[in-house]
């Protein structure tokens, strides 16, 4: 009798990976928003420099999400 290898398919988990990295990222960016508001109502002398560091570190946040589905979807 041969012996027969099983091999594991990935699929799921990669698919799980790439789930909760699009939630982390929506979480992160829900409070960078939510804080930034914050930030704005209690200084609204700086709400433009706030807005621009809120944008820069949304974009931040979302690459490196985006960077973890691919990965998730590689494997």
């Amino acid at each position: 009798m041969l012996l027969q290898t099983q091999t594991m398919d990935f699929g799921a988990f990669a698919a799980i990976g790439a789930g909760l990295s699009a939630i982390g990222a929506g979480i992160g960016i829900g409070m960078i928003g939510g804080k930034a508001l914050e930030a704005m109502a209690r200084q609204p002398e700086h709400s433009g420099m706030i807005q621009t560091n809120m944008f820069i570190a949304a974009a931040l946040v979302e690459g490196v999400a985006l960077f973890g589905v691919v990965v998730a979807l590689l494997k």
